[in-house]
């Protein structure tokens, strides 16, 4: 690790939880959110934060195989039109720099969740980027998270 970013300025590990509480405040599901944050993981190329997501989906019985096929989500099919509207959301706002967020996307997320939902959803990305960013900047040791005691 190159710096060990939550002993040095915890400040910052306080401003990203309160992200998450807020996101776990919302009516979308924990399965779901797992599911985006791992694919925004995985994008991001941040294997101690896809290692994690693995290990939490795991814990709150996502199926393996749903884990496996995040990667290619949009050629499976065991992810139902409201986690693949998520996904796919997910995915525009994380490519964001060589993407778009087209109003079709807009739409169709809009179709499956309510606008709390989307907000909500927004900033699970938002969450999870950061996350990334702070996994892979400073080189989080991949493979060394371990679920904290009764959670799950």
């Amino acid at each position: 690790m190159r710096i060990d970013y939550r002993s040095v300025f915890p400040a910052a590990i306080q401003a990203m939880t309160g992200l998450e509480q807020a996101v776990r405040s919302s009516s979308l599901e924990p399965e779901l959110l797992e599911l985006v944050k791992l694919r925004a993981s995985q994008l991001n190329g941040c294997g101690y934060c896809v290692d994690m997501h693995t290990k939490d989906a795991s814990a709150i019985g996502v199926d393996p195989q749903r884990l496996h096929l995040t990667v290619a989500w949009r050629e499976a099919p065991c992810y139902s039109a409201r986690e693949r509207a998520a996904l796919a959301w997910c995915e525009a706002l994380t490519l964001l720099p060589s993407s778009d967020v087209p109003d079709m996307l807009y739409d169709e997320v809009r179709a499956y969740l309510d606008e709390k939902e989307v907000v909500a959803l927004t900033l699970a990305v938002v969450a999870i980027n950061g996350w990334n960013r702070f996994a892979v900047g400073l080189r989080s040791p991949v493979g060394s998270y371990q679920r904290p005691e009764g959670h799950g």
